[in-house]
């Protein structure tokens, strides 16, 4: 139960669906309710597959491109800062390149977006994708394997009823209520991105000094 909690908790905060919901509003305005739906639906698939081929597959490109764990976990802990600190400074959607005027204009043009830019790179970015390669090396017995996968399920049918209701949520809470709960998740990405790099770098300097 611990294992699935920090799992849940933590690929959640770095998700972050609620950041999310302006977006799939605006892309999604001129849809009727069943396209929002089959949209959502289908941008939470994406996402799942996208972090299982991650957590399965990522170790094996590491080992190819002679990459170590240590040092992904502190790349990945150095993107998963970023994003934290671009959910407090407000500037979420520029650090995920949405900001750019021709990411903008072809946003215009699709019909389909449920894989981009929804599931990558709003949802399953780099943060993400490192985290499962990093649970992926650190979890190895199937019982764990299996309390992650379930964890990523859960993110992923969050992930839908979020966007599912994104409307309400707009109505509901208002620009200035998404915000501060973005803000406030920036705050946890943070410290977990602050731990992915310090417990990388012990293990370094263990290893040196062995």
């Amino acid at each position: 139960m611990d294992l699935f909690i920090y799992v849940f908790a933590a690929l959640f905060s770095v998700i972050n669906p609620l950041d999310t919901v302006p977006i799939f509003v605006g892309l999604t305005q001129e849809k009727d309710t069943l396209e929002r739906k089959k949209t959502a639906l289908l941008t939470s698939i994406n996402v799942f597959v996208i972090l299982i081929i991650s957590f399965f597959i990522g170790k094996y490109l590491l080992s190819f491109f002679g990459i170590s764990l240590d040092a992904l976990r502190i790349a990945g802990g150095l993107i998963i800062v970023t994003s934290g600190f671009a959910l407090l400074t407000g500037s979420f959607s520029k650090h995920k390149g949405m900001k750019n005027k021709r990411v903008q204009n072809d946003l215009a043009k699709r019909e389909r977006f449920s894989l981009t830019p929804l599931a990558i790179p709003m949802l399953a970015g780099p943060g993400s994708i490192s985290m499962q390669i990093a649970l992926n090396q650190k979890h190895q017995e199937t019982t764990e394997i299996l309390i992650t996968m379930g964890a990523i399920l859960a993110v992923c049918i969050a992930t839908f009823a979020i966007l599912r209701s994104s409307y309400f949520i707009v109505r509901f809470l208002g620009a200035s209520g998404i915000n501060a709960i973005s803000r406030i998740i920036g705050f946890i990405i943070i410290a977990i991105g602050i731990e992915y790099i310090s417990s990388s770098v012990v293990s370094i300097l263990k290893s040196v000094m062995l």
